[in-house]
């Protein structure tokens, strides 16, 4: 059983802002060259939307040598009871693990650290109330996804790997929690049957980038320009904030990608 039954509460995140070598960020699509002051402005409502939530947020400076060291989700994985130390599947990547460890040091007593033997990233793992669900993709491979489950069970978090539907980069471009029973998901992922327990929310045909929703509080944040989706959970009851995603969505990421969040134990 994972320790947080409400998985989307949190209070502490860390982000850090875009380098201008954002603009040179790795991508498996063909969407145009984002502008640095385009992920730049993206980034900026992000954190504000954040901090409107509820969130303290720590903001941590650009790195030049990393292009896409703003996706601070990937180097690490972090719960109330510790952090983890991922080892990227992007050899570009790698780098900023270390980079962001002594930051995760000074947060937490328990930092663990991914053995080398495989590649994990943080956008193949989601956090839902029963389990730790690990995808397997072109950045996570089965030792690294192995060895992330003994951490994970040092941390009291019980998980399950799977298997991200191909042409996929990460397993949560593809989903993201809504709350303790829901979890907004493609087509796709939904059939695979991973979400067993779970109710899943198709987001409608045409409107697949927007899967990786972020559910901070009592919001879920949304790419804003997917308006079918953001009608759909709307008419569901949701609170969504619609943010700027089009630049960010170039480098092939989402909202989930840009913080390290959690909830201080009490």
């Amino acid at each position: 059983m994972t320790e947080n039954l409400q998985p989307y509460i949190f209070d502490t995140a860390i982000v850090r802002q875009p380098c201008e070598a954002v603009v040179n960020g790795l991508r498996d699509g063909d969407a145009g060259d984002p502008t640095f002051a385009g992920v730049a402005a993206e980034h900026v409502a992000y954190v504000a939307a954040l901090e409107r939530a509820g969130v303290e947020v720590t903001t941590l400076p650009a790195l030049e040598d990393y292009p896409d060291s703003i996706f601070v989700e990937d180097p690490a994985l972090v719960f109330a009871s510790g952090a983890i130390l991922l080892h990227p599947g992007a050899p570009t990547r790698q780098g900023e693990t270390t980079e962001i460890e002594p930051v995760l040091r000074d947060h937490f007593e328990t930092v663990l650290q991914l053995p080398c033997r495989g590649f994990a990233d943080g956008g193949d793992i989601l956090v839902t109330p029963e389990r730790v669900i690990i995808g397997l993709s072109a950045r996570t491979d089965k030792q690294g996804a192995e060895d992330l489950q003994g951490l994970l069970a040092q941390l009291g978090q019980t998980s399950e790997i799977v298997r991200t539907p191909p042409d996929v980069l990460h397993f949560k471009t593809d989903c993201g929690l809504l709350d303790e029973a829901r979890v907004l998901t493609t087509a796709r992922l939904a059939a695979s049957g991973v979400f067993y327990g779970l109710d899943p929310v198709i987001v409608p045909s045409g409107e697949e980038a927007v899967a990786n929703a972020l559910r901070v509080n009592d919001i879920v944040m949304l790419g804003q320009d997917f308006p079918r989706t953001i009608d759909l959970l709307d008419a569901k009851g949701y609170e969504v904030v619609a943010l700027p995603t089009s630049e960010i969505g170039k480098l092939d990421a989402g909202l989930s990608c840009m913080s390290l969040r959690w909830k201080r134990p009490a």
